[in-house]
């Protein structure tokens, strides 16, 4: 019971924050999002490259990838995994919903089946850029406090990296706070 009350207190403050901001200007630029996206090509394996500081990704996590799956629903299926700086490997299961007619912006859960009837075990997942090959890809969220470069291949090249940093903070992004997990050869 109180992880529920837990949950929902912290949900709560999150809305309201994203209020506040909203109402107080604080969010000067909205987060948009690429205009189109093939959820076909968009499936299978990508590498995270860096990310923001999260909850429920853990400091010492690399080889962390993300697979998705389009289903028959036309939901999109999640598993993430990763290796913990012990060697124990974790995962995680979840499933995506497009929420509008690009394809770019998702809600994703990794809540049990049975709790995805609650709203706020949603969270945005929005593509905000994407090469035409979809090779790389920025995924983040409105409220910018959730942001990943992921790529189909487990190294990125410098330039490559520091020019899509340039893209994030051009969409207002704080890259200073990016970590980059390590990753082996995929």
């Amino acid at each position: 019971m109180f992880k529920l009350l837990s949950k929902l207190l912290l949900a709560s403050i999150g809305l309201v924050s994203t209020l506040a901001d909203k109402l107080l200007g604080l969010n000067k630029r909205d987060v948009s999002t690429v205009e189109n996206i093939d959820l076909t090509r968009y499936a299978g394996r990508w590498y995270e490259i860096a990310r923001l500081p999260n909850f429920f990704e853990k400091a010492d996590m690399r080889d962390i990838t993300a697979d998705y799956e389009l289903l028959p629903s036309g939901e999109v299926s999640v598993h993430n995994s990763s290796r913990r700086g012990d060697g124990r490997e974790t995962e995680v299961f979840g499933v995506a919903r497009v929420t509008d007619e690009s394809n770019a912006k998702l809600k994703v859960a990794f809540a049990p089946k049975f709790l995805r009837v609650l709203p706020f075990v949603w969270g945005d997942y929005w593509i905000l850029s994407i090469d035409s090959q979809y090779q790389w890809a920025l995924v983040g969220e409105p409220g910018r406090k959730f942001f990943w470069i992921l790529s189909r291949q487990p190294f990125m090249p410098e330039d490559q990296y520091e020019a899509l940093c340039e893209k994030a903070l051009e969409k207002g992004f704080d890259i200073s706070k990016l970590i980059r997990p390590e990753q082996s050869d995929g």
